[in-house]
């Protein structure tokens, strides 16, 4: 059985998809890091110097200026703030991925089309069954072709 394991995780697929996840993961905190603290900041500031992570309803019956507060006397929370980050956060990793594998299957070289192979039959003009193009004689009708190539 260890044996049967070592060959499918040493198959090219399976190394790829691996490596494909730790990429993705590490492309994913960046984006994460760009949406936090690059792209909210300036939409906070254009809505009112709203901080998306401190939107919250208070669940509780104590009042809270700001989440982290709330969190730390253990009150019941409703994090929209936080969610509408998340939200963001994913529209961009997809676009960015789909703008990825775009690129990618732009480069990706194209195979060359195969030339059309010359016909090797034609048409009978009388019986209108498909016959060799050497033919000088249709097999289904026995009309001479000699006469209507003239």
């Amino acid at each position: 059985m260890l044996k049967e394991f070592k060959e499918f995780a040493m198959k090219g697929n399976v190394l790829d998809m691996a490596i494909g996840i730790i990429i993705g993961a590490a492309f994913g905190k960046i984006v994460t890091s760009l949406v936090e603290d690059l792209l909210m900041p300036p939409i906070g500031l254009l809505l009112g110097k709203v901080d998306f992570t401190n939107l919250f309803i208070n669940l509780s019956d104590k009042t809270f200026d700001t989440l982290a507060a709330a969190k730390a006397a253990g009150a019941a929370t409703f994090n929209y703030g936080i969610f509408l980050n998340t939200i963001i956060n994913f529209l961009i990793v997809a676009f960015a991925i789909f703008l990825l594998v775009r690129q990618v299957n732009r480069l990706r070289r194209q195979p060359e089309p195969v030339p059309a192979a010359a016909p090797t039959t034609k048409e009978c003009p009388y019986c209108l069954s498909t016959i060799p193009l050497k033919a000088r004689r249709c097999p289904q009708c026995t009309s001479d072709l000699t006469k209507s190539a003239m």
